[in-house]
């Protein structure tokens, strides 16, 4: 079990927990992530350990409400214990002095990207980041990034924060205006990441890609987040989940993640009435 030590709302459906996991948070490097049941006969889900203090014992997690799982995390309070919680699991991102480094977060990849740009400064790298959402009020960690950032870029969907469109759009325009980077690390929802990623391997960019196929036990017997990467399968949990994004086949992963989306909203749908009365 787990305790959560902290409980934030971060934007809308989007929650920020401190978990008491010392053991974890000793461990736990860049990339890393863990895996979590919140409650008696509920799904196992995996979620990036976004943050931790090796000292205090403590990580953090950010996580959308989206599906069932979610629904029951978010439904849990200061005081209260995640059933089970295992990790760090996964490899760590490769951290080195790359140089320049841009780091390109979608939606709540944002938070997955945040300790590896931490990772990165500490490496020794200049930061170039660019964080998006589809609007301001969904917007997060744009503090946390101001503070690791050499320089950072906002976009927004609606135009409410930033630039308005994708985050895509801001890489584009950074490159036309002469802007040289030595590696991208790009986290974000599938479609953000194939389009991005195509663009950074275009412009002759070191590309790493830190993928979230379904995934089940973590450690890669079910076989349920394989992905081909170069014309090989490989498994997101166990040689993942950071891949090189120039050799991952994108259709195939994003037509593995909607083979179970009828399924997911008949559980979601059921469970929705329970969160409208949080």
């Amino acid at each position: 079990m787990a305790k959560i030590l902290l409980k934030e709302k971060l934007a809308d459906k989007v929650w920020r927990y401190r978990l008491a996991a010392p053991r974890i948070a000793k461990k736990r490097k860049p990339g890393q992530f863990i895996i979590l049941r919140p409650v008696q006969n509920s799904e196992r889900i995996p979620l990036t350990i976004a943050n931790s203090n090796a000292d205090q014992g403590w990580i953090e997690i950010i996580f959308q409400v989206v599906g069932r799982t979610t629904i029951l995390l978010s439904m849990l309070n200061e005081g209260d214990n995640i059933v089970d919680l295992v990790g760090p699991l996964g490899k760590p991102t490769h951290i080195e002095k790359f140089g320049r480094c841009i780091c390109i977060g979608g939606g709540v990849g944002v938070a997955p990207l945040y300790p590896i740009t931490c990772g990165l400064r500490d490496a020794g790298n200049h930061i170039t980041s660019i964080i998006g959402a589809r609007s301001k009020e969904l917007l997060i960690l744009r503090e946390e990034f101001e503070a690791v950032s050499d320089s950072l870029h906002v976009a927004t969907d609606d135009g409410t924060f930033g630039t308005k469109g994708f985050v895509s759009n801001v890489f584009q325009d950074l490159v036309h205006k002469g802007e040289k980077f030595n590696a991208a690390f790009v986290i974000g929802p599938v479609m953000m990441m194939k389009v991005t990623s195509q663009l950074t391997v275009r412009a002759g960019i070191r590309t790493f890609a830190s993928l979230n196929p379904i995934m089940i036990d973590g450690t890669g017997m079910c076989g349920g987040c394989r992905i081909t990467v170069g014309g090989r399968t490989k498994f997101a949990c166990v040689d993942g989940p950071e891949f090189d994004a120039a050799q991952i086949d994108w259709d195939e992963m994003i037509k593995r993640l909607n083979s179970y989306r009828a399924f997911e909203q008949v559980a979601r749908e059921q469970h929705e009435c329970r969160l409208e009365k949080m």
